[in-house]
């Protein structure tokens, strides 16, 4: 109760709190002369943002890289470094090893998404209301549950049981029953990375329902007067798809691809939670929990947030020029 009470103190006290300093800043401009009052008024409602993106992400960040290229010595005295760091880090197969699976994850997960995503919002919306209604909710359903829940669902899912034991794992025993071979320990199987493409399933399973409900919208968007006139054309229904549907929905489409794509290189509940990074299955958000808390060096951590910073950064680019020019064409 008492956790419920701060709580709702907090949210209900910084709401307060907003409020009168938005309120104060518009009484001191409204103080001014006409000239001023219009070239100041935005900044009452864009500075206190401004000030906050300050203080919690360029601050911040600025810190990480200086502290990057910092390195720590066995007593925990910290000194300039240089580009050790990165050097230690791309000199271990290791890291090596970690960045391929982030460019696995990245090329696979975004894409498959995507695929589903607009597989599902096409099919259902031929199901009719009752039931287009029915089958996306299941299919939505998944996007309540948290990172973490979902990882120890799919760990039953996955488990592995020596041979001769009972299998509790649904893959496993479906796997024996079918081909009465021995259980297969697969998220310790990294054949061909096996592993990390079982663990992709999860967040596809996670976020197929997110680019479904957006796809859908955009789809039944589309005006059906194009629809029907490349149908008269002599179209067929996936001509008319890829070259009437897809185009007009292309914006969204790539807003889903990138904000999955976001979400994914910064993956670390799934992986943390069912391998802790281990049998190649790392990603740079989980070895970054390990240098700082594992390891004990903030040094290294640091530039593994650089380097993800690094690559997240032209794909938030490519996102606002691809708004822009969206804008421009309307």
């Amino acid at each position: 109760m008492q956790q419920v009470l701060s709580v709702l103190v907090s949210v209900i006290g910084g709401l307060a709190v907003s409020f009168l300093i938005y309120l104060g800043l518009n009484f001191l401009v409204s103080k001014t002369h006409g000239k001023w009052h219009g070239r100041l008024l935005p900044y009452v409602f864009i500075g206190p943002v401004l000030l906050l993106l300050l203080v919690f992400l360029v601050v911040p960040t600025v810190q990480t890289v200086i502290q990057s290229l910092q390195k720590t010595d066995q007593y925990g005295l910290t000194s300039f470094g240089g580009l050790d760091n990165y050097v230690s880090l791309f000199s271990t197969p290791s890291f090596l090893s970690t960045l391929l699976n982030n460019l696995l994850w990245i090329i696979v997960v975004p894409a498959a998404v995507v695929v589903i995503g607009l597989l599902v919002a096409t099919l259902a919306d031929r199901l009719g209301p009752k039931r287009e209604k029915t089958f996306k909710s299941l299919i939505f359903l998944p996007m309540s549950v948290s990172f973490i829940a979902a990882a120890s669902m799919w760990s039953f899912v996955y488990a592995y049981n020596a041979p001769g034991q009972p299998q509790v794992g649904l893959l496993n025993g479906i796997w024996t029953a079918i081909t009465h071979q021995n259980p297969i320990p697969w998220l310790q199987n990294d054949f061909l990375r096996m592993n990390s493409f079982l663990l992709m399933a999860v967040v596809i399973w996670l976020n197929a329902g997110y680019a479904m409900v957006l796809l859908s919208a955009a789809i039944k968007a589309v005006p059906e007067e194009t629809i029907e006139a490349a149908r008269i054309d002599g179209a067929s229904e996936r001509q008319a798809f890829f070259r009437v549907i897809a185009p007009q929905i292309r914006t969204t489409i790539i807003a889903v691809g990138i904000t999955v794509l976001i979400t994914v290189m910064k993956i670390f509940d799934i992986v943390f939670a069912m391998t802790n990074g281990q049998f190649d299955t790392n990603v740079l958000g989980v070895e970054f929990y390990s240098q700082f808390f594992a390891f004990n060096n903030p040094g290294k951590a640091s530039a593994v947030v650089v380097i993800l910073i690094l690559a997240v950064v032209p794909v938030i680019v490519y996102q606002v020029r691809t708004y822009r020019e969206q804008e421009a064409l309307r």
